[in-house]
């Protein structure tokens, strides 16, 4: 039976969706306070005229888009709010976090992960829990990292971009064959990387029709089976379709994309946090990504290993290539 296994870790709480031995959903949450789910007054910036649309202050100054605004709010006034979605950073840009009118409740903290994953069991791991490693999370944050899945055939490279995620699928003909390969491998990415809102997938174009539809029903089969749901064109002429879903927070693929210093030093500290060996714990990893470990979360590593934690800066390591050791005092 599919059971979550959820990590609370320093700065990022992690979880997986495993069944049998294998991972078929990754969820990843840094704990930003503007999350979906959470519920707070906020002040109107300004509103569109003629619309529903507009943005808002919320307490600690961030600005987030706000829809379906009641007729008679205007400039200044307050509000009670729901974040619907999270900030996104893109190519060159980042979009704010986006938010409705919450009515009369009250303030509230967007949902800890674990309190989000209510489709089956929940089970909350210990620091030393090997389980994510047996199941394959660093085979999955590999993928995440590079946006390359392999599969027999064949092999999807998944891109984002601001307008989309783009994955695009790259084979040796026959060309029905390789699509039809492609999509299991599809529908498993979508839920194991977490990728939501509007994705497009170059298919190797086929000439008939009839092929195209045969694609488009397994295509349904596939997406269905792993969970999502949303909306999709047609396969076109030229192998293209679309899919669209609600996103409420960065999939994997954006946040190694977007995020990389962070996300490879929320890595360190959850492997620093296992060493075994005695002795103070010396971090070793790129500028970057010892920049990226606050005050704050090297404090709770040094809470949670009862160790002194020192750091050592080697700019000749990738950034995912850091490392922690104990050594002497």
């Amino acid at each position: 039976m599919p059971e979550w296994l959820v990590e609370t870790g320093i700065g990022e709480d992690r979880a997986i969706l495993v069944d049998d031995g294998e991972i078929l959903a990754a969820r990843v949450c840094w704990r930003e306070p503007w999350r979906a789910g959470a519920v707070s007054p906020a002040r109107l910036d300004h509103r569109y005229p003629g619309s529903k649309r507009g943005a808002v202050h919320l307490p600690d100054g961030t600005i987030a888009t706000i829809d379906a605004l009641p007729p008679g709010v205007t400039h200044g006034a307050t509000l009670m709010v729901r974040i619907a979605r999270a900030a996104l950073a893109e190519q060159g840009r980042f979009k704010l976090a986006q938010c409705r009118p919450a009515g009369d409740v009250a303030p509230c903290p967007a949902p800890a992960l674990a309190e989000t994953l209510t489709d089956h069991p929940v089970r909350t791991l210990g620091m030393l829990d090997r389980s994510f490693d047996t199941a394959g999370w660093d085979e999955l944050i590999e993928q995440a990292q590079t946006g390359v899945i392999d599969f027999a055939g064949g092999r999807l490279t998944i891109s984002p971009t601001p307008a989309m995620t783009l994955i695009d699928i790259d084979g040796p003909p026959p060309l029905l064959p390789l699509d039809q390969a492609a999509i299991p491998a599809i529908g498993a990415a979508m839920a194991r990387l977490d990728i939501a809102g509007s994705v497009g997938i170059d298919f190797p174009g086929l000439e008939s029709r009839t092929e195209r539809q045969g694609v488009d029903q397994a295509l349904d089969a596939a997406l269905a089976a792993s969970g999502w749901r949303g909306e999709r064109t047609g396969m076109n002429g030229f192998g293209f379709v679309q899919l669209v879903s609600r996103m409420a927070r960065p999939s994997l693929i954006a946040r190694m994309a977007f995020h990389p210093a962070r996300a490879a030093a929320y890595a360190l500290l959850r492997q620093a946090e296992r060493v075994a060996e005695p002795g103070a714990l010396v971090l070793i990893a790129h500028t970057a990504v010892l920049a990226a470990i606050e005050p704050a979360l090297e404090a709770e590593l040094a809470r949670r290993s009862g160790r002194v934690i020192r750091r050592e800066p080697r700019n000749g390591l990738a950034l995912h290539a850091g490392f922690a050791q104990a050594v002497a005092l």
